[in-house]
């Protein structure tokens, strides 16, 4: 392989790593990661706009909530951003891919662009199911603090921003956006349906329905809570179980393979030192 197919795969590499760095410091907000990430993420979305764009499937929408990305990233973004990528993975491979033999060439050309494009996608699902990681830690306290809230007479919507203003996590963040777009006059069932997008969880759908049904028939509101905040404690636990059981063979792999050859050569020393006594 030639030095200029080895510095192209070179940067390839480095463009979809500055990439997904851009993606990463738009959704943070983090000042520091904003510089060069930022500029070649605008790139990226600039060559890919002048090239087309094609429309964006509804589920890009939702995966964009889900990883919590700021409003001012929209689908329309993350296709052209996909289709920059396409094209820099495409140049990149021109070069590797007339050096390999045979068919692997042509293979290597369509494949390298098909794969860039799925980066973006494949960011914003790794972020959604960390943050519903954390999210889902969170949900039997923040389900706890409404009921007390909600007991000490506390409308619903207020019940959301005292929790959200107490509750510093994740999901305290969020009902705290809720909240404020309920105070600034939104309608409440386009609150509750942003907040299940942008909280993925069934603790958060069961929730959402409680203050439907509440809003709705006047249904009490706390033993909804106090329920599903059991249940969320009960789901954890069984969570932990089956780690702790999955986490037994994976120890007496590494005994198996480690712990055992290691003493079996100290006795091998030892006898080796006998025998050679």
């Amino acid at each position: 392989m030639t030095p200029a197919a080895v510095f192209a795969g070179l940067a390839a590499a480095l463009a979809l790593y500055a990439a997904g760095d851009g993606l990463a410091a738009r959704t943070r907000h983090a000042p520091a990661a904003a510089g060069r990430g930022r500029r070649l993420l605008r790139l990226l979305s600039g060559v890919g706009r002048r090239l087309g764009v094609a429309p964006a499937p509804r589920a890009t929408a939702a995966r964009l909530a889900a990883a919590g990305a700021p409003p001012a990233v929209t689908p329309g973004d993350v296709m052209a951003v996909k289709t920059g990528l396409a094209l820099v993975a495409l140049l990149a491979a021109l070069a590797p891919a007339a050096a390999l033999p045979g068919r692997l060439g042509p293979v290597v050309a369509v494949a390298a662009p098909l794969a860039a494009a799925q980066a973006p996608e494949l960011w914003l699902r790794r972020r959604a199911r960390r943050r519903a990681r954390q999210m889902r830690a969170e949900v039997a306290d923040v389900l706890d603090l409404l009921r007390v809230c909600v007991e000490a007479g506390r409308a619903p919507g207020t019940a959301l921003a005292e929790v959200g203003r107490r509750h510093r996590g994740l999901l305290g963040r969020e009902l705290r956006r809720a909240a404020g777009e309920l105070a600034l006059g939104r309608p409440g069932p386009e609150v509750l349906d942003a907040l299940a997008v942008r909280c993925p969880l069934e603790e958060l759908a069961a929730l959402v329905s409680a203050l439907r049904r509440a809003d709705r028939h006047g249904a009490p509101l706390a033993p909804a809570l106090q329920a599903l905040a059991a249940d969320a404690r009960g789901a954890r636990a069984r969570a932990v179980r089956e780690q702790a059981a999955k986490a037994a063979p994976k120890i007496q792999l590494v005994v198996a393979l480690l712990l055992v050859p290691a003493v079996m050569l100290l006795i091998g020393a030892a006898l080796a030192s006998a025998f050679a006594t």
